[in-house]
């Protein structure tokens, strides 16, 4: 008897692009490979071609279309992969022509998301961004299945199996916003109750593999996935950091972003990334070797004005320096902080740029309390940063670091340290 081996070999995929002048299509070519690659499909080969507006009916014009056939054909082509987003005629006029399976940007990226979700907030928000891109693009018989209109034709069966499915994905959809109406209720509960205590809040945002979790982990040890590719995280993580002048900061790592997010996954993820829009300040990280970075961080900044973010303190971060051959060739952009997330190098300075935007203007005293006030050391010691507390004679010493709330309570036992 004789065993074979099977073999699982990642599907072989062609990448295509209309470059109709709105957007960058070498750039965004790139990246469509990279996304490719994140979600276990081996590019191949592509195809830029230029046009006022993509096709009606197959997106590229038909000599193109042509030698896409041909090449799948010969290259043993399983998936052709398109650089934006298909309408339904497309994907079945495309299919028909090259025989091969057909999808677009968004499926792309609804499918790296659909195999990273691990959270159940995650899981919900990734099938209600499928569902709904999935919905307009039920197709059948078109109005000849329906058996729902008036006139001669349609008295009969009732319900098309195209109707029955469509009417299943509402039912879905409405299911799943109210599942996440409650997850969301319950992330707002948290962050009033973050507030409420005072704790002070740091979102990490940035573009897709910018080695957003690996600054996490280097912080504060999360043990959050951190691998070389486009959406290892999907699901936030809230850590505490301890700052150099003793006060801790809430850390949170989120979702990355591409350029040309689909819609429907801002819409799903609204939550999550509202998360970091509500943030006390924004460490927007930034991959220092990428040559699109000055871009990338624009998206960043664009996408957070659209969720309303303004008015807090946003700190640029570019990481992977590590891997730029000289510091001339990392880019100078404002006030951005350099740092290697995985040297540990320029750490330092982060912390020290994190200091210095804190929401509120934290001051270190001495202070001699009375005896009868040793209730404030409890609160100091409970909810401030306590350095020192001596028992004297004359009263309590303390050295603190405290808010201008309760720095304006005791400002009258405040004593010269030397004292």
């Amino acid at each position: 008897m004789e065993f074979y081996e099977n073999e699982v070999r990642p599907e072989r995929a062609f990448l295509v692009s209309v470059d109709t002048g709105e957007f960058d299509a070498e750039a965004s070519m790139s990246e469509l490979y990279e996304l490719t690659e994140s979600a276990g499909a081996r590019p191949v080969g592509a195809m830029i071609q230029k046009r006022e507006k993509p096709d009606g009916a197959t997106c590229i014009g038909s000599g193109r279309l042509e030698e896409l056939k041909g090449f799948c054909e010969s290259q043993e082509v399983d998936l052709i992969i398109f650089d934006c987003e298909l309408s339904p005629t497309q994907i079945r006029n495309l299919e028909f022509e090259t025989e091969v399976r057909i999808i677009d940007r968004t499926m792309l990226i609804l499918d790296i998301f659909a195999s990273r979700a691990r959270s159940r907030e995650g899981k919900l928000q990734v099938e209600l961004a499928q569902l709904k891109y999935l919905l307009p693009r039920l197709t059948g018989k078109g109005a000849a299945m329906s058996r729902l209109g008036g006139g001669i034709g349609t008295r009969g069966p009732g319900e098309s199996k195209l109707e029955t499915d469509r009417r299943h994905i509402r039912r879905r959809i409405e299911s799943l916003r109210e599942q996440l109406a409650q997850v969301e209720q319950h992330r707002n509960q948290l962050r009033r109750r973050r507030e409420k205590e005072g704790i002070i809040t740091a979102a990490i945002v940035g573009y897709t593999n910018a080695g957003k979790s690996t600054l996490m982990n280097t912080l504060t040890d999360a043990g959050v996935l951190a691998e070389d590719k486009l959406f290892a995280t999907l699901d936030p993580t809230s850590r505490a950091l301890k700052l150099p002048n003793g006060v801790s900061v809430m850390l949170i790592d989120t979702v990355g972003l591409v350029r040309r997010l689909p819609h429907h996954l801002v819409e799903a993820f609204h939550s999550t990334l509202e998360e970091a829009a509500l943030a006390d300040m924004i460490l927007n990280v930034c991959d220092a070797s990428s040559p699109e970075a000055q871009v990338h961080l624009e998206v960043t900044r664009k996408l957070l004005a659209d969720l309303g973010c303004t008015g807090r303190p946003v700190i640029p971060v570019m990481n992977k320096c590590d891997l730029v051959p000289s510091l001339l060739d990392i880019p100078m952009i404002g006030n951005a902080v350099r740092i290697s997330a995985k040297t540990g190098e320029g750490m330092g300075d982060l912390l020290a740029a994190v200091e210095e935007n804190l929401p509120v203007s934290l001051r270190r005293v001495c202070l001699l309390l009375p005896f009868d006030q040793a209730g404030l050391v409890a609160q100091i010691r409970k909810d401030h940063v306590l350095y020192q507390e001596e028992y004297r004679p004359d009263g309590i010493f303390v050295s603190a670091l405290l808010d201008p709330v309760l720095y304006g309570r005791v400002r009258e036992y405040e004593i010269l340290e030397n004292t």
